[in-house]
């Protein structure tokens, strides 16, 4: 049977989505998981230090939280995929529920270090995407007056690593002004800034956990899987 004006869709593939089918999945009885990545190897290292203030936050709120060091982390392609740093970087983010991605803006743009850990996450593992329906917040750091060229890029990477950015972000200004030499981050309304950023993170992962699986699922990859299986059965014939 077709749908009336509809003609080149499925009839028994298409979802037609209901609050009943957004009922939450799973175990949801431990803490939400939130990995941190952050773009810097300097020893005074300002993403860092905003990467492990947001941690406080979240760890307030009740989040679980791991902040992976990419110190040592070869560049992507450079190593086979069993290196000891690549597989502590994917299997956090298999662990993760939610993302916090922060880097330095160089040249107009994400730092090396950053990309790279973001290029070693592939977008498939066999059955598994270690990516998609995360949720993810991103945010930088900036040498001068604030900018929003890192922010951008990293949202329209985790749009391609099919993860749930956020609307709300943090870019910081002149941060060696905003960090004393502990590196703790001053009161102020960019520091403000950061706790909205984490609260709207940490209540968005509440809200998709349990869901993600059904929010991705999608007709088109439907559709495919049901061709594939068509075609294997005729092989057989």
């Amino acid at each position: 049977m077709s749908i009336p004006n509809l003609p080149n869709i499925k009839t028994d593939l298409l979802d037609i989505p209901t609050i009943g089918k957004l009922a939450q999945v799973g175990d949801l009885s431990h803490p939400p998981r939130i990995l941190m990545l952050y773009g810097s190897l300097r020893e005074r290292s300002f993403s860092r230090f905003l990467i492990e203030e947001a941690a406080r936050i979240l760890e307030h709120q009740g989040a679980e939280v791991k902040i992976f060091n990419p110190m040592e982390l070869p560049m992507a392609g450079s190593v086979p995929e069993d290196h000891p740093k690549v597989i502590e970087l994917r299997e956090l983010c298999l662990w993760s529920e939610g993302q916090v991605w922060c880097s330095p803006e160089r040249h107009g743009a994400i730092t090396a270090v950053m990309k790279n850990q973001i290029d070693w996450i592939p977008l498939e593992m066999g059955a598994i995407r270690p990516s998609q329906g995360r949720t993810l917040a991103v945010m930088q750091v900036c040498g001068g007056s604030q900018s929003f060229n890192v922010v951008n890029t990293l949202r329209l990477l985790g749009r391609w690593m099919r993860m749930f950015t956020i609307p709300n972000q943090s870019s910081v200004p002149m941060a060696y002004k905003e960090f004393d030499e502990a590196g703790r981050m001053r009161q102020s309304g960019y520091y403000d800034r950061v706790v909205d950023v984490m609260e709207e993170l940490f209540k968005m992962t509440l809200l998709l956990r349990g869901r993600t699986d059904y929010l991705t699922d999608r007709y088109s990859e439907r559709n495919e899987q049901q061709v594939k299986a068509i075609n294997a059965a005729i092989k057989k014939i």
